[in-house]
């Protein structure tokens, strides 16, 4: 049976945060948990375009629950932190935090955090924000964290990856273990909180090959930008579709830690949300306890230790 947005449970009085949620898969994600009657704080690096999103989704009748904007600039540790300390001032306890937002495909550079901005928005970020509103998370009863990765991540591999060196920088590379990276933090996140007396559960999905802006047409000629973008209009599902995973793993009762939601279409790459198998390096130990101290060197947040 197909899983929509109709099947998503009653969500009043809960909770929750989406990163960037002004645009494609988090706008989608922020609509059917407001449908469901959740509060959601949108998070998003410009607050006018995230207010934009906001009153849209007011005025579209996107359902009970109430809505608001915090400034989030995932490639900050001050901006990080910042926004931690306004949800916790304003909001307090967290019921779904939803790390959704990323960048695709930049020139290569580095950010304040020390390494490149894909490895530093996609994970890095996500990772210290994760941390930061742990305290959020443990408060509540049930809460969930849902890394959001992609089909790239299958190319990636991060037993001798560097993230604090752009040398020979691949963007495809660089992606690719980003996105790989949310599916090791999510294993290694659930075996730190299990070990420390469980109560938040971390899941992943991904969206398959959805129509979004995620790259923003990074270094590709207008003409040639536009004419993906109209290819994409025509052969991928739309961002509704692609939010449908995630949405899924944040609020289907039947959902364990390490799940992982995709399309079950051909090649996952578009469909109906179902349970997909994880990349091998998710479940390697080794590889998880190196990305977590890394992590944590990068960030300065130390959390489950």
């Amino acid at each position: 049976m197909s899983w929509t947005t109709a099947d998503t449970p009653d969500q009043s009085g809960r909770v929750a945060i989406v990163t960037g949620a002004n645009s494609g898969l988090g706008l989608e994600t922020t609509g059917g948990l407001l449908a469901a009657g959740a509060t959601v704080i949108m998070a998003c690096r410009n607050l006018d375009k995230g207010r934009e999103a906001a009153a849209s989704l007011s005025g579209s009748g996107a359902g009970a629950g109430d809505v608001a904007v915090g400034e989030l600039d995932l490639a900050s540790m001050d901006s990080v932190r910042e926004f931690a300390a306004w949800f916790g001032r304003e909001h307090g306890r967290l019921d779904l935090l939803i790390n959704n937002a990323g960048v695709m495909m930049p020139p290569a550079s580095l950010t304040s955090m020390g390494a490149e901005l894909q490895w530093t928005t996609n994970h890095l970020g996500h990772f210290a924000l994760t941390g930061l509103l742990w305290p959020n998370l443990v408060d509540s009863d049930g809460a969930r964290v849902v890394n959001v990765s992609s089909l790239a991540a299958g190319g990636g591999d991060l037993t001798t990856f560097d993230p604090t060196s752009i040398d020979d920088y691949n963007r495809s590379t660089y992606y690719s273990n980003s996105k790989l990276a949310n599916q090791v933090f999510t294993a290694e996140l659930n075996r730190r909180q299990q070990a420390d007396g469980g109560g938040v559960m971390a899941v992943v999905a991904h969206p398959g090959i959805s129509a979004t802006n995620l790259s923003a047409g990074y270094g590709l000629p207008g003409p040639v930008y536009a004419a993906l973008k109209l290819v994409g209009r025509v052969a991928l599902q739309g961002a509704d579709a692609g939010a449908l995973p995630p949405l899924r793993a944040a609020t289907d009762p039947d959902v364990e830690a390490n799940d992982y939601f995709g399309p079950d279409g051909r090649r996952q790459m578009r469909g109906s949300p179902v349970r997909v198998d994880l990349q091998p390096q998710a479940g390697d130990a080794d590889v998880g306890q190196r990305l977590w101290q890394q992590s944590v060197q990068l960030t300065g947040v130390e959390y489950l230790t």
